[in-house]
């Protein structure tokens, strides 16, 4: 068997990485008035001293415009030196610091966005529920320019590389979709249209970042659905190949549609009864536990879940790329680096043990305790993500329950 490159360092564009573990960039929900809070701190530098090589701060917006959530990362002048103290304790542990960056579109809500959510075209989002505006070109291009303006921001902090989310249904994935891009001028139509915007934000990043920064991107390996315009692997392979000869550092593989295909990005059942428990307000609670199941249909989890299709990247692009998806044990995370992916991404083993890879250094083939029960993603959109076995207080009979029921699928 070849040894594995687990812990033997690699670089990614200008910087290099003491081992090949990445923390994805994964919703915290430890941003109050989308501000970094002690959570996060607390959180990112138990990740770093538990060994990665580097951590990824998420899901940063790069204008108001862009959020989700009142606990969601707005990356802007004013939170600078509180990142910049979270960039400074990562460093102290040996860790890299990477950021998340990008705009929420039609999964924005008003009340955060102070706007109504904007996306490629005219609908609505059902997710939200809200109405959503067509972007102007002139708003298309300044979103792209503040793209630039958030790595310059992120330098600032103190990071070492950011992260574009091109993926998951989010702004720059809406107006790679024909599923939500329905525009008739340069920013619709054709593939080499609907990049277009993508290009745009990514050349900023790039020009902004200069030559000590690595730029990456988060994109889809398919949308999760086929019909009404879903993207699907030839496009998304169209859409690397773009990626890489803008000179792009390197690519993060996942697939799914936020806002049609959801648990595609993280596979297995959503905890909806989890979810309308810690929703606000109280109104959408019981639409979120009766119809929950039918609006995020189950999608079976197993370990390494993205990796034949992560294969075919591998074969048709020749940059670094960061491999995510149902890694939880040491022997799939062998197999993944042997088959020439660069680095591995991980989010539910580390929110379920930060010190997970100083534990495969010391003892070799080893799991985590990670259950897949999706209990931190049932509360991270409402309080801040926390796995299950880590909750101190008792928790209702009803979320028990559910838990030993996802824990199957």
């Amino acid at each position: 068997m070849t040894e594995s490159p687990l812990f033997t360092p690699a670089p990614l564009g200008p910087i290099t990485l003491r081992n090949r573990t990445i923390r994805a960039a994964a919703f915290e929900g430890m941003c109050p008035d989308n501000r970094p809070g002690e959570k996060l701190w607390n959180y990112h530098t138990s990740v770093a001293a538990g060994g990665i090589g580097m951590t990824t701060l998420a899901y940063a917006s790069v204008t108001q415009s862009g959020l989700s959530f009142p606990h969601q990362l707005w990356l802007r002048k004013e939170t600078i030196a509180d990142l910049r103290k979270i960039t400074d304790a990562i460093h102290k542990e040996g860790a890299a610091a990477s950021i998340q960056i990008g705009h929420c579109g039609n999964m924005s809500k008003k009340s955060v966005a102070g706007q109504l959510p904007v996306s490629a075209s005219y609908g609505f989002n059902i997710y939200s529920p809200t109405f959503v505006r067509k972007m102007r070109k002139d708003e298309i291009e300044e979103v792209a320019r503040d793209f630039g303006k958030a790595v310059h921001l992120a330098r600032e902090a103190g990071f070492d590389a950011v992260e574009l989310h091109a993926g998951h249904g989010y702004l720059l994935s809406q107006f790679l979709s024909k599923y939500t891009n329905r525009r008739r001028d340069e920013y619709g139509g054709s593939l080499e249209n609907r990049m277009r915007f993508m290009s745009m934000a990514v050349e900023n990043a790039l020009d902004a970042a200069k030559d000590d920064m690595a730029v990456i991107a988060k994109i889809n390996m398919k949308d999760g659905f086929k019909f009404l315009g879903g993207m699907q692997t030839d496009d998304c392979l169209l859409v690397a190949k773009r990626l890489e000869s803008l000179g792009i550092h390197g690519l993060v593989l996942s697939a799914g549609f936020v806002s049609h295909a959801p648990m595609h990005v993280m596979c297995g059942a959503m905890p909806t009864r989890t979810m309308s428990y810690y929703m606000e307000p109280s109104v959408i609670k019981p639409l979120a536990r009766y119809f929950g199941k039918i609006l995020v249909p189950t999608v079976p989890f197993k370990e390494a879940y993205f990796y034949e299709d992560a294969l075919k990247f591998r074969e048709a692009v020749k940059l670094p790329l960061i491999y995510v998806g149902g890694l939880v044990a040491r022997d799939k995370i062998d197999m993944v680096l042997n088959s020439g992916f660069e680095f591995v991404a991980m989010a539910r083993a580390l929110i379920n043990e930060p010190g997970f890879v100083n534990r495969m250094k010391a003892e070799g083939d080893v799991r985590c305790s990670c259950e897949h029960a999706n209990y931190c993603i049932g509360r991270m959109y409402t309080v801040e993500m926390q796995c299950y076995q880590h909750i101190k207080d008792e928790l209702p009979k009803c979320i028990l329950k559910e838990i030993e029921k996802t824990k199957r699928h």
